[in-house]
């Protein structure tokens, strides 16, 4: 079948990633001697220079490791906890119902930049400033404007010269929003990094001692001081409409650091294959993955045409049902009990199934678990659409332009020993909070997917991770590694990388046309960014899926969006098979590549 690009094959190396240019440098570091962990911290670290409006130095990342040498995976928790001073009775006596989208009071503490030192300090081989090199001279020398960049940037011009002046300083600095191609700047992230590397440098010539130097400027130095004294004296203009000042100190940031987790997985079989699929925990929306294989398994999808509507209804239906119990049950499981074991077994998921039938479901529906009642978030309901676009703010579906938005990169990486990595950096987003002079970065605005009411999985509370969006994929095959994969998206992250391995597994499809194939994204649950909405039977499909199917889907009775041909999902991915390497990269937005040799 036709494809947009080929699927790559290599035997030194793979890298996908979100941006030519973090592609072109994780390969680069790999032929250079580093690994696939250095490759993969070196791509990130070029995103934040080159997609600011996707990620950014405070944003935070879970990242999934496969270590070749110790045959084992792992995950790393790069997502920052909330403030001290971040409880429910703080924000409701500013006269606030939910989290603002924007500005520092929606702010948790930034948690990318010691993720990716952890990951550097257990398993990297290179120096510090090699991995930084190539971001250091983009930021500084120049790197190309891309479309996504030069809308978010026209989006928020008014917000940036009326309210947020230093983000005009380095985003308007001539005059106006540059043009895509262009080339542009930002010299004070590039300083701040340089001078990262330069702390590092002088602890000695030990790589490790380095990046410990590294995490103490960041956590405990200049950087930290930097972020302290910008949130105590700016009170910034927010989503709320209100001037507000945010809660995170410099004590927040000493205080905590990244972490190992073991991955949750769960076993699918496909034709000949036994997969087991590696996810974060529920402190993220990952194990939705997992619970709609769960409920998939149930079904002959193999029997079932890829680009049919049975197949999209099926896993539709089941993405509801998963969905609908990550609103229930899913939270940071250091203050809460979330009973993954009986969401995942066997019985849960037989009488769950049987929900499933011909019409689509228009009610938000989350299973019983015994000793486990929870209640519902007080969500907004909306009007689904029948044309455009969708609805919410943080991460969007497709690319609408709003002061707030933002959205995710992505990265795969596999290098020669057959070392793995899937990592999803997000957060701190030029247009959701300014950006702090002295550091050339803006604060994250992960802090909204709290609720500021009492009782529910996500409710604020000091020192309590976001349920987090960010969701990257790792499966093995037959027992062994072999394949990283995911896509940004906020809620799409476990919709459309599900759909791409399910084509994959089922349908034999390579990695690039099962990227390429027509992609769907429900609404019907709520939204993890401000203001929350729902759109109960919402569906969006590319227009390009065969008319038959748009018009089965509309019979079955979902209330069907045609979104534009290339518009749902950024998935990327790169597997491993006896040291043959394939990776394929997203066509959408025209800047997803992947590089294999």
């Amino acid at each position: 079948m036709f494809t947009t690009r080929p699927e790559l094959v290599g035997t030194f190396g793979a890298v996908a990633t979100t941006h030519w240019l973090a592609a072109a440098t994780g390969m680069g570091i790999l032929e250079k001697g580093g690994n696939a962990f250095d490759a993969a911290a070196a791509a990130a670290f070029v995103l934040q220079v080159v997609e600011p409006h996707m990620n950014g130095p405070a944003g935070d990342v879970p990242i999934i490791v496969y270590d070749a040498g110790a045959e084992r995976t792992r995950v790393i928790c790069g997502q920052g906890p909330a403030p001290a001073g971040a409880t429910i009775a703080h924000y409701q006596s500013l006269g606030l119902e939910l989290v603002p989208g924007s500005g520092p009071l929606a702010t948790v503490v930034p948690g990318a930049f010691d993720g990716w030192m952890l990951m550097l300090r257990e398993y990297g081989r290179l120096p510090l400033a090699d991995v930084l090199e190539a971001a250091i001279g983009y930021a500084r020398n120049g790197y190309p404007m891309i479309q996504g960049v030069h809308d978010t940037i026209q989006g928020a011009e008014a917000l940036f010269r009326e309210e947020w002046e230093s983000s005009a300083a380095i985003y308007l600095a001539n005059g106006g929003v540059a043009l895509p191609g262009e080339m542009v700047r930002n010299t004070a992230l590039a300083e701040t990094y340089a001078r990262i590397v330069a702390e590092a440098e002088a602890a000695g010539s030990d790589r490790v001692r380095q990046i410990d130097a590294a995490r103490a400027a960041w956590s405990r130095g200049f950087v930290a001081e930097a972020v302290d004294r910008y949130v105590r004296e700016t009170a910034v203009m927010d989503s709320s409409g209100e001037r507000n000042k945010g809660v995170l100190t410099g004590d927040d940031m000493a205080g905590w650091q990244a972490s190992f987790d073991e991955p949750l997985s769960y076993e699918y079989a496909a034709g000949e294959h036994s997969y087991t699929v590696c996810k974060t925990g529920p402190w993220g929306q990952g194990p939705v993955f997992l619970q709609q294989l769960a409920l998939l398994k149930g079904f002959d999808l193999a029997a079932m045409d890829p680009l049919g509507d049975e197949f999209m209804h099926t896993v539709v239906e089941c993405t509801k049902l998963a969905f609908a119990d990550r609103e229930a049950f899913y939270g940071d499981p250091d203050f809460i009990d979330v009973p993954m074991e009986a969401l995942l077994s066997d019985a849960y998921n037989d009488e769950r199934r049987r929900l499933v039938d011909r019409d689509a479901s228009l009610e938000l529906r989350p299973g019983t678990v015994p000793n486990y009642h929870r209640p519902i978030p007080p969500y907004e309901v909306g009007e689904a659409l029948v044309s455009g676009g969708g609805v919410g703010l943080g991460e969007p579906l497709r690319a609408e332009v709003d002061e707030h938005k933002g959205d995710t990169c992505h990265i795969d990486v596999i290098d020669k020993d057959g070392n793995m990595v899937s990592a999803m950096p997000s957060g701190g987003w030029l247009q959701s909070s300014p950006v702090i002079p002295a550091l050339g970065f803006p604060l994250n605005t992960r802090g909204q997917m709290f609720w500021l009411q009492e009782g529910l999985p996500a409710s604020l509370a000091p020192g309590k991770r976001p349920r987090t969006t960010l969701s990257p994929s790792f499966a093995m095959r037959d027992g062994k590694p072999y394949m990283a994969f995911g896509s940004p998206g906020g809620d799409g992250q476990d919709q459309w990388p599900l759909v791409f391995f399910l084509r994959h597994v089922h349908h034999g499809m390579n990695l690039q046309a099962a990227i390429d194939a027509p992609n769907v994204f429900s609404e019907h649950h709520p939204n993890s960014f401000f203001p929350r909405m729902a759109l109960p039977g919402s569906l969006s499909a590319e227009a390009r899926f065969p008319a038959d199917t748009l018009s089965g889907l509309r019979a079955r009775g979902h209330r069907l969006t045609e979104a534009p041909d290339w518009s749902l999902g950024r998935v990327s991915a790169a597997t491993c098979v006896d040291g043959v390497f394939r990776a394929g990269a997203n066509p959408r937005g025209m800047q997803g590549y992947a590089v294999a040799r």
